[in-house]
C-alpha cells in the first residue's frame, strides 16, 4: 500500500490517519515529525554513524542503537558518506536499496533522517522511497527530503524490515541517524481505534 508524501509538520495527524486507513491490515502509522515520533515511543535508541566508515563495509553491517540491535544491508556494499563530522550511511550502487532489518529486540517503531546522496557521498535533492513491513507493508514516497528531514514508522506488530530506496535510481539511498523503539501503549490504542473506525466505515459502505 502506498501513501503520498505529506512533508510538513502541519499534516502530521493527517499523515498518521491516512496510513492507518491505507495500511489497516498492516497497522502502520507514519510520522513526519521527529518530536511527535519520539512522543509515541518511551525509550528510543539513537544510532549514528560517526565512527570511521569511509571504506566499504561489505554488504551488511550490524549496528547498535541504545538497547536495540539491527542490520543494514545493501547488495554490493554499504559505505560511509557525508563529511568527517557528520557521517552518513549509504551504499556503492545507486540502483540497490538499503534494508534495515533483524531487529533483535522487538522494535516495532523505526525512524530516522533519510535522503539521497551522490557518488561522492554529498547530499543531493531527490526523492526517496521507504517501505515498512510488519506482516503487511506500507510504502511512503518522501519528496524534498533533506539531510535533516525525519520520517518514522510505528507499527502494531514487530517490524520485519524498513527498506530505503530512491526514485528512479539516479542517486544513492542515505541515512544520517536511525531511531528504533517500542511504542507507548497509548500509541497502539490510537492506532487500533483508527483501524476499528475504518472497519466500521467500510461495513457501512457495503451495507
Amino acid at each position: 500500500m502506498r501513501t503520498p508524501s505529506l512533508f510538513s509538520p502541519k499534516p502530521l495527524c493527517l499523515a498518521a490517519m491516512l496510513c492507518a486507513a491505507a495500511g489497516a491490515q498492516a497497522g502502520i502509522m507514519v510520522y513526519t515529525s521527529e518530536t511527535a515520533f519520539l512522543a509515541a515511543v518511551p525509550a528510543p535508541g539513537t544510532g549514528t554513524f560517526g565512527d570511521p566508515i569511509i571504506a566499504p563495509y561489505g554488504d551488511a553491517v550490524h549496528r547498535t542503537a541504545g538497547a536495540y540491535h539491527y542490520q543494514a544491508y545493501s547488495a554490493i556494499s554499504i559505505r560511509g558518506a557525508g563529511g568527517p563530522t557528520d557521517v552518513w550511511l549509504s551504499n556503492n550502487l545507486r540502483y540497490n536499496p538499503m534494508v534495515f532489518s533483524n531487529f533483535r529486540d522487538g522494535a516495532s517503531a523505526f525512524g530516522g533522517n533519510f535522503f539521497a546522496s551522490d557518488v561522492a557521498g554529498r547530499f543531493v535533492d531527490g526523492a526517496v522511497v521507504l517501505t515498512a513491513a510488519d506482516g503487511g507493508t506500507l510504502t511512503y514516497d518522501f519528496y524534498g527530503a533533506t539531510s535533516s528531514s525525519f520520517l518514522g514508522f510505528v507499527s502494531t506488530a514487530p517490524l520485519a524490515s524498513v527498506t530505503l530506496g530512491t526514485d528512479g535510481g539516479a542517486y544513492r539511498p542515505t541515512a544520517s541517524h536511525v531511531v528504533p523503539a517500542v511504542p507507548e501503549p497509548a500509541a497502539y490504542g490510537m492506532m487500533l481505534a483508527g483501524i476499528t473506525l475504518l472497519g466500521v466505515a467500510a461495513r457501512r459502505r457495503r451495507g
